[in-house]
């Protein structure tokens, strides 16, 4: 068993292996138990499985703070956090698509599972790369601050400005090089269906799989910002991807609550720019005064002011206004 203390990205194996088995264990349980038929996910539901998932990444990470120190909970938990209130700009984008495609609220749960399988490997590689761009690349945490200062002003001079996901470049691309059926089939990703001229059998796409392509690249998009965000409180490959994994899990299962009511968040958007501009800019006042890196208590503590702020002042300025529906 001498395998399972081999270090891999700093790490034993073993750490590793705990965070995979926790992270299979939810996704079986998931999809196979409590999910297991198709239904409209409601808001108490929703709620109830986001509180879960919320007690099991702060579980974890005081298991990391028992285990790796408590800075390294800290640290953990600051990720955890920005990460979580990042996503919220995700909860917007996915209702949109799930809006542009007509997907009924008893599949939307389905997508954003498969959803969760494609942002485990495509965050794990994207955390690679960038772990080995800060220990090769001695700039590499100016670029990562240089994306999160230009990011974070771009939110906010772009707030109020929504995006067209029914004629975007992407899905017309789409359409002109896949199959796809008019309406949704089913739970289905594939159908097959019989072409008219020739009589074969052709495999087609459904809008559920349209969807699905699309919120991947959604989160691909916002992975630019979170994961330079998550490096630039701690470089430890460990603790950044698991933070992210968590977070996500949980916003995922808080979606049905959160699309209900997503335009009692428009404010939030301007303390989701602050942030991002925030933690970028601390990098270089840290070089510039010699103090090294801005200790994790004091993002935390930032992090948590202006989300709260940013929510009360969201709750307060849109308070009466009627709900906007999350799917057609």
């Amino acid at each position: 068993m001498e395998f399972l203390d081999l270090l891999w990205l700093g790490k034993p194996a073993w750490m590793w292996l705990a965070f995979i088995a926790v992270i299979i264990t939810l996704l079986v349980l998931d999809l196979g138990v409590v999910n297991r038929k198709d239904h409209e996910i409601g808001v108490r539901e929703s709620l109830k499985l986001s509180a879960f998932y919320i007690f099991v990444g702060l579980a974890f990470g005081g298991w990391v703070a028992w285990e790796m120190g408590r800075e390294a909970g800290v640290a953990y938990l600051t990720g955890f956090v920005v990460e979580k209130s990042l996503a919220l700009d995700n909860v917007f984008v996915i209702a949109m698509i799930f809006a542009a495609f007509g997907v009924p609220r008893e599949y939307q749960h389905r997508v954003l599972f498969w959803g969760i399988l494609g942002v485990i490997v495509l965050r794990a590689v994207m955390i690679g790369l960038g772990a080995a761009m800060v220990e090769h690349i001695s700039w590499t945490m100016y670029l990562f601050s240089a994306i999160l200062i230009f990011t974070g002003i771009k939110m906010l001079m772009t707030v109020n400005e929504e995006q067209d996901v029914a004629n975007s470049a992407l899905l017309r691309f789409l359409r002109r090089h896949l199959r796809v059926t008019e309406r949704v089939e089913g739970h289905h990703f594939f159908v097959r269906r019989a072409d008219k001229a020739t009589g074969r059998s052709l495999l087609y796409v459904t809008p559920l799989f349209l969807a699905l392509v699309m919120i991947e690249i959604a989160d691909v998009i916002f992975a630019v910002d979170s994961v330079p965000a998550i490096f630039a409180i701690t470089t430890d490959p460990y603790l950044v991807y698991t933070s992210n994994i968590f977070a996500i899990l949980g916003l995922r299962a808080l979606y049905f609550a959160l699309a209900a009511m997503v335009h009692r968040f428009h404010y939030l958007k301007y303390a989701l720019g602050a942030l991002l501009v925030f933690i970028g800019g601390k990098i270089l006042v840290a070089d510039a005064l010699g103090i090294g890196k801005v200790p994790p208590s004091i993002s935390l503590g930032v992090t948590a002011v202006l989300l709260a702020g940013g929510i009360g002042w969201s709750m307060w300025k849109t308070r009466g206004d009627a709900p906007t529906p999350a799917s057609a």
